[in-house]
């Protein structure tokens, strides 16, 4: 590692669990691993659905790359769009895509099987479940695309965890890891990410837009802001606001191309520097900080909340909106799996780390924000939602 990361706390549950649970634990594990309660458990009815979901569980975790590399495929194929009008026959599709008939019946037999693509009528193929958010929303496309970036720094899982810093993942977002970027980085790099976040951020904005109400506010500083994706959104959503973006200057020179266009240069205020070494723009009642905190560690993170509570007036409200951890008090089990990717992902990336609601809450009250609450969203995969006031 180039430098010291920070050590996340340890899930409340792993230091609150009573004596007797972690007894019932250990003695459950044991049960497990009997090759008599094994066979017991897949002769009764009542236990062996436990034991054939678990197999398929151990199968999947055993074949996730594979699946991964057929999504990408049909990503790189334009399979999605391609069959998303008009089912065709794998001659149709061979001839369209260059590749030899039987190569291609495999990887359409597995987009089947993953539920992205359904057999049609005639043997022809169409879009299944899976593939049709695919081929409706570019961002996801996008994120499948630049995961490859991911998945070729961990092809050595072990030497990725000494050296993860060093990839092409860290590479891509040269500020998550370097505090001078602005200064010496290559241009287009801040382009490329620009793009993938105004690409992939459309189900986030969503989110914040169907959860929290604008209408009490006149002006917003978008702290992180990038292309202007979220501002021009929120522009739309809430005409009577006027809009501050705040990010690097080369970034900055890319929403102002985007905003033009959209012809909002009369509410949007472009206001280009470094948190991590400027003062935030005043003037704003409000300020939003969406994707922004995980990329950072903890240091940077109570810098950027202190200089947000002193750029906001008595009364200002922080808006944090990102993917958080899943915790044993949410009820969300079922995408807790999701920590995983997010885990690994930013460690590829740079300094940052996924957080819980509970350790950004506590941040935002070190910062001096009260009154800080999680506000309840349809679809906390995408994102979930943080807000404080300075009182």
């Amino acid at each position: 590692m180039s430098k010291p990361m920070d050590l996340p706390n340890l899930p409340a549950t792993v230091h609150d669990v009573a004596p007797w649970r972690d007894r019932f634990l250990q003695w459950l594990e044991r049960i497990y691993a009997s090759p008599t309660i094994y066979k017991w458990s897949l002769l009764t009815p009542f236990t062996s659905w436990i034991t054939k979901r678990r197999t398929q569980q151990i199968f999947d975790l055993m074949a996730g790359f594979v699946y991964s590399q057929v999504l990408l495929g049909c990503v790189r194929l334009d399979l999605f769009r391609m069959l998303q009008n008009a089912p065709a026959d794998i001659k149709q599709i061979a001839q369209r895509v260059g590749l030899p008939e039987p190569a291609l019946q495999r990887l359409l037999l597995s987009a089947v099987a993953l539920k992205l693509l359904e057999c049609r009528r005639n043997g022809r193929f169409g879009l299944g479940p899976l593939g049709v958010p695919m081929a409706l929303h570019t961002g996801i496309a996008a994120m499948v695309e630049h995961n490859d970036l991911l998945y070729r720094d961990m092809q050595n899982p072990i030497g990725f965890l000494n050296h993860a810093w060093k990839g092409s993942m860290a590479d891509y977002w040269p500020y998550a890891h370097d505090a001078q970027a602005a200064t010496h980085a290559d241009p287009e790099k801040f382009s490329q990410y620009s793009d993938l976040m105004a690409a992939s951020q459309g189900f986030v904005v969503q989110e914040i837009l169907d959860t929290y109400p604008f209408a009490n506010h006149r002006c917003v500083l978008d702290v992180g802001a990038g292309k202007g994706r979220f501002a021009s959104e929120l522009a739309a959503h809430a005409p009577h606001l006027q809009i501050k973006l705040f990010d690097l200057p080369p970034v900055l020179a890319l929403a102002s191309e985007n905003i033009r266009s959209k012809g909002l240069t009369a509410r949007m205020a472009l206001h280009p520097g470094s948190f991590l070494h400027d003062p935030l723009p005043t003037g704003a009642d409000m300020v939003t900080l969406v994707r922004v905190a995980h990329d950072h560690p903890d240091d940077v993170v109570r810098q950027l909340l202190a200089k947000i509570h002193a750029a906001l007036p008595s009364d200002g409200v922080l808006l944090l909106a990102e993917p958080m951890a899943q915790t044993a008090a949410d009820g969300q089990t079922s995408e807790a799996q999701t920590d995983a990717y997010f885990h690994f992902y930013l460690l590829a990336m740079g300094a940052g780390r996924l957080r819980t609601p509970q350790e950004l809450m506590r941040l935002m009250t070190e910062a001096g924000f009260s009154d800080v609450t999680r506000l309840a969203n349809r679809l906390p995969i995408h994102a979930q939602l943080l807000v404080g006031r300075k009182t």
